[in-house]
């Protein structure tokens, strides 16, 4: 077998700078593009789902279940299971509420809720929920059903 050796490749000063300069523009480009790419958030409209009449399915032990209630600006009213509970809301932003129980029958139900919207379709909307303080957060999707 007959070994060969690679010459060093010969690049003009002019050729190098012409090089270079075309990758700066490459990457400004993408700097750019990118840019405008993260600042992207979809738009949402979350003062629509202050009040309304709401259902959110669940599974509870394999089974799907649903819970309905109505909200107004500060109170939330919701059945699930044939039981009814009330709770107050209070809005952070137009995004961001607080719920708590006003009858809680054990310590859990004390805890108050926080709840974010993170993006609304229509009538739906997709939150995150949690108790407050806890970092453990679950997500979810409630359909309006009425205004």
């Amino acid at each position: 077998m007959k070994m060969v050796l690679l010459k060093p490749l010969k690049i003009d000063n002019f050729a190098l700078m012409s090089l270079f300069c075309r990758m700066k523009q490459i990457m400004l480009a993408l700097l750019i593009i990118f840019s405008f790419y993260s600042c992207y958030s979809p738009e949402k409209d979350c003062k629509q789902f202050h009040t309304g009449t709401f259902e959110f399915e669940t599974y509870l032990n394999g089974e799907l279940v649903t819970s309905t209630f109505k909200r107004s600006e500060d109170l939330e009213i919701d059945t699930f299971l044939g039981q009814t509970d009330t709770s107050s809301v209070r809005w952070i932003n137009d995004c961001e509420y607080v719920i708590t129980n006003l009858h809680p029958k054990n310590m859990a139900e004390k805890q108050p809720l926080h709840i974010k919207i993170l993006t609304t379709d229509n009538d739906n909307y997709t939150f995150e929920y949690g108790l407050v303080g806890d970092p453990k957060k679950k997500k979810g999707t409630v359909r309006k059903v009425a205004n």
